[in-house]
């Protein structure tokens, strides 16, 4: 037998598979919560701050690879023979010439402009208009094939965010490398930034890499952007590579850190959703949702159906960045379960901070109540939510809490919540951000239809998809849609476990690892017409408020 691992870093945790690569069959799995992180810190949410400390990640990568290897039978270790990550993206940190985040040298180790600066860091707001404005007037809009507008959610605002704000990781900086790249060269032990394997998906939808203009956005362009960042294209890198190229094997020192053999290949590494819709069986005319804190929405295109297409406001379209052979096309909402955690925690806050002093109980009594009661808020919300009508809804909310990233990111926008009378109730306001939320994916769907990319199905995966059958089920009314569930739990390390057997030579495409590895679907929900009829209008209503409130209240 041949056994491969996935591995997917998330926002808050990392996950192993371990895989059958000739059946699919999941032998083990293993999650680890990053440590430094789940304490807060290197964090100012105010500020729109998140960092991750690259230590966070080799914790996690060690705990879970040899944990999900100690729940398989014995001898599994030594017969797995590929292996491969995928990650958030854009979440880019600054290195040293040998590739070594700067966060890894004792003098930046507690320093957050060193460290990973996360998806979701919003910190490069400026930053990124800065970057459409020039892009705008330049002889080249570099922006083009990334939807015609830049993000501080990616490469280029955050790297020139930390540079201007920190003049020690400016002088110490010599590369800069995304998660998704770091982590398969320091396994296969890349000891020179500049031999660092570049990943197309992250290079093509968060950097402006583009083949046919030669790669990164020219000296000229970043340099009249800030002089900051001169001299970092010719130190960065001019090819990609998509997922399905090995990057190399397993080095002897990480083999024995793992338990595992050095007859390891190590693929190229890709952004958790792309790899999540691998492993979700995407194929031309399915729009794969990944849904979790956020979404990302993703599809692939023939070159024959995009031809010269270039589709505005989305997250990038990018030749090979899913599926070598086929364009891969990127959308998603800033916030989908965080939109519902940020409830959670509102509703929770007298729980949390006055219970928390009461005298009446022992501590430990008090402490399992508070964990029990906060545990039980959302799904008690969902299934009293669930028994109001679409007709009795009328509070209505926009999904922006953190900021829009398609269609047409603009992360200076705020949620908006109104309709709100003395009657209106938790269950009645957290139904508004479900709907809210499903609105937000409509206007998804609506860009790619309208620019003449097909959507046969829908298919859903993260934890959202499988456990909360309310946000599905209205998700499904609103897109008037089927959406099928993918049965894999896992699916974003599934997904890198289908490449992870391709670099290791069991399969010669990824379509034929999908076709003997794929899973399957858990569950259909099906729309129901009348509900989507009275949805119609509400989005209607929906696209208003948000017109109004980006236009006049929060965009500045």
């Amino acid at each position: 037998m041949k056994y491969v691992i996935g591995l997917d870093y998330g926002s808050d945790s990392a996950r192993a598979v371990v895989i059958n690569a000739e059946t699919g069959e999941e032998m083990a799995s293993s999650v680890k919560y990053y440590p430094r992180w789940m304490e807060g810190k290197y964090c100012i949410p105010a500020a729109n701050q998140y960092r991750q400390h690259p230590q966070d990640y080799i914790d996690a990568l060690e705990y879970t690879v040899k944990d999900a290897l100690s729940k398989c039978p014995d001898g599994t270790a030594s017969q797995v023979v590929g292996m491969a990550f995928d990650t958030t993206g854009s979440t880019p940190v600054f290195t040293d010439k040998n590739g070594t985040p700067l966060a890894m040298l004792p003098e930046f180790a507690e320093n957050p402009n060193a460290m990973f600066v996360l998806w979701k860091d919003h910190t490069g707001i400026k930053e990124a208009q800065e970057i459409n404005d020039l892009s705008a007037k330049w002889n080249i809009d570099y922006t083009s094939y990334e939807g015609g507008i830049y993000s501080s959610e990616w490469f280029w605002a955050k790297a020139l965010h930390v540079l201007r704000a920190d003049e020690k990781v400016r002088n110490a900086a010599y590369s800069i490398v995304e998660h998704c790249d770091w982590l398969p060269a320091l396994l296969s032990g890349t000891t020179d930034a500049k031999n660092i394997y570049r990943s197309r998906c992250a290079s093509g939808h968060k950097a402006m890499w583009l083949k046919e203009w030669g790669g990164l956005p020219s000296e000229e362009f970043l340099t009249e952007l800030d002089p900051v960042l001169t001299g970092f294209r010719e130190r960065l890198y001019t090819d990609t590579c998509p997922s399905n190229q090995k990057v190399g094997m397993l080095t002897a020192d990480w083999a024995a850190r793992l338990g595992l053999t050095a007859n390891v290949a190590i693929a190229a590494g890709a952004f958790d959703a792309h790899m999540g819709a691998v492993g979700a069986e995407v194929k031309p005319g399915a729009l794969v949702r990944i849904i979790g804190t956020s979404t990302c929405d993703i599809m692939v295109s023939s070159y024959e159906e995009m031809g010269n297409k270039l589709i505005p406001g989305i997250c990038g379209q990018v030749d090979g960045s899913v599926i070598p052979g086929m364009v891969g096309l990127e959308a998603g909402q800033s916030a989908f379960g965080d939109v519902y955690a940020w409830f959670k925690n509102v509703v929770a806050w007298p729980v949390v901070n006055i219970l928390s002093k009461t005298t009446l109980i022992d501590e430990d009594t008090k402490q399992k109540l508070i964990d029990e009661t906060v545990d039980q808020i959302i799904p008690a919300l969902s299934i009293e939510a669930a028994k109001v009508s679409v007709s009795d809804s009328t509070i209505l909310a926009t999904d922006w809490m953190n900021g829009r990233r398609t269609p047409d990111a603009n992360q200076m926008v705020k949620g908006t919540i109104t309709g709100i009378n003395l009657a209106s109730s938790a269950p009645l306001i957290f139904r508004a951000l479900v709907e809210a939320t499903a609105y937000g994916s409509k206007a998804i769907v609506d860009r790619f239809i309208e620019n003449g990319v097909v959507i046969n199905e829908i298919i859903g995966i993260g934890g959202i998809a499988l456990k909360s059958p309310f946000v599905m089920q209205t998700l499904a009314d609103v897109l008037n849609m089927p959406i099928k569930v993918a049965k894999a739990e896992q699916a974003c390390a599934f997904g890198a476990s289908m490449f992870a057997a391709v670099v290791a030579g069991i399969y010669a495409k990824v379509e034929d690892a999908q076709a003997a590895m794929g899973m399957g679907f858990a569950k259909v929900y099906v729309p129901n017409a009348e509900n989507h009829q009275l949805y119609l209008s509400l989005y209607e209503k929906y696209n208003l408020i948000g017109k109004f409130t980006e236009e006049h209240l929060f965009n500045e």
